[in-house]
């Protein structure tokens, strides 16, 4: 007995044969997380290069001047943000989610340029260890005040970024880590500096720039990898295998690929159903497929299904099969003249082969000529061509049809 009963329907549930639309919901986190950011560093540049000016500490001031290329970036961030949650359009059909990928891989490159810098600065520090200016410890107040507003920040930012899957806020955050690290460098050589140990500060200028390179070399490359359709790991994929498995009909799962769009992610599975059921009940099992894996995770935007009766991943055997007109051409002819043409021939391509349904009119088979009987019209079909497996003659009986409530008419 079919299940009648109702369930509630899940909300924000995907459209069949849409993609998923964006998430205002996200991309107001994004932006109120880039607008904190924005706020405190303003704060930030405007109170170092004040007490950086009354205090005689110009790499205070420098300081400043490194926290003032992340406003740069905060308007970049906010800019990605409006045009990557765009809708789908016609020259877009999959989202402008990859414009977030493009300002990581610029963030990226912005930490690496950074991390250059402050190992260039280092070594110059080094050569005039003589020549750098006295500090006062109001200095030191404000480095210690600084470094601590910038980690704030970047666990801050972080934790987003990871609740919202966006690489793009990640890079910002781990931007604002290299700020205070910078901070912890300006904070290690003015305190160095009042301690009389004033190489202090080139050696750990050196030390962060190579982290910060780092960091900038890592995000980078995980924004090229994404760029160039890098799949998702193994244990991911093996999930979303298994999802694909239980859904209702699919008999086997093979060719799955996964690629990443911004924070969202694209998946093409071959899923392999019973040979001998209808267009339309195949139809309905892949997307009965697709919708499930989309309930399942939230982060996969759409996924695209092919139906096949086989594993297509084996080699293909056997000989060439004609096509279906010269096949069934030929299947007539050599069963005989008399024999009336089939009102459907069903092929079944399975094997390497074909296996071929006739249905002939229930009328003429019960009539048909003892001098010339079934068996030997389809021995001399079957031998017509190699690739034929089976040839099965099926009886057209009347056909009894009642149309439900809702059927066209």
């Amino acid at each position: 007995m079919a299940d009648l009963r109702v369930y509630p329907a899940k909300p924000m549930q995907p459209q069949v044969g849409a993609t998923r639309p964006s998430d205002p919901a996200r991309q107001r986190r994004i932006r109120n997380a880039t607008l904190t950011g924005i706020a405190t560093n303003i704060s930030l540049v405007v109170a170092q290069i004040v007490v950086g000016v009354m205090a005689h500490a110009f790499s205070l001031v420098a300081d400043a001047m490194h926290t003032l290329a992340d406003l740069m970036s905060d308007g970049l961030v906010l800019v990605a943000n409006k045009q990557g949650g765009e809708p789908a359009d016609r020259n877009h059909p999959y989202g402008h989610g990859r414009i977030e990928t493009a300002v990581s891989m610029a963030l990226g490159a912005m930490l690496v340029a950074v991390g250059v810098g402050f190992l260039v600065a280092a070594a110059g520090r080094i050569e005039r260890l003589g020549e750098l200016p006295p500090v006062e410890p109001a200095a030191l107040l404000m480095a210690v005040l600084t470094l601590a507003a910038k980690e704030g920040l970047f666990r801050y930012l972080r934790r987003v970024a990871r609740q919202v899957r966006s690489p793009m806020v990640e890079a910002n955050a781990w931007h604002a880590r290299s700020d205070a690290a910078s901070s912890l460098v300006v904070a290690v050589g003015i305190g160095g500096s009042l301690a009389g140990h004033p190489f202090l500060e080139p050696l750990a200028a050196m030390l962060v720039g190579l982290l910060i390179a780092r960091m900038g070399i890592r995000l980078a490359m995980a924004a090229v990898r994404e760029l160039i359709d890098t799949g998702l790991g193994a244990e991911e994929t093996e999930a979303m295998r298994h999802i694909l498995l239980e859904s209702p009909g699919v008999m086997g799962v093979h060719d799955l690929r996964t690629r990443r769009m911004g924070p969202q992610v694209l998946v093409d599975a071959h899923v392999q159903v019973d040979p001998r059921i209808t267009v339309s009940e195949g139809h309905r099992i892949a997307e009965t497929a697709r919708v499930t894996l989309l309930r399942a995770r939230e982060d996969v935007q759409d996924v695209l299904v092919h139906v096949d009766v086989e594993d297509d991943l084996l080699p293909p055997s056997g000989p060439r099969i004609p096509r279906r007109e010269a096949l069934v051409s030929a299947i007539r002819e050599a069963m005989g003249a008399d024999m009336p043409a089939p009102s459907r021939v069903q092929l079944h391509y399975l094997r390497g082969g074909v296996e071929i349904e006739l249905f002939l009119p229930k009328d003429w088979l019960a009539g048909e000529p003892q001098t010339d009987p079934m068996p030997e019209r389809l021995a001399r079909a079957a031998a017509v061509d190699g690739s034929i497996h089976v040839i099965r003659v099926v009886a057209d009986a009347q056909e009894w049809c009642a149309n439900g409530k809702n059927a066209p008419s």
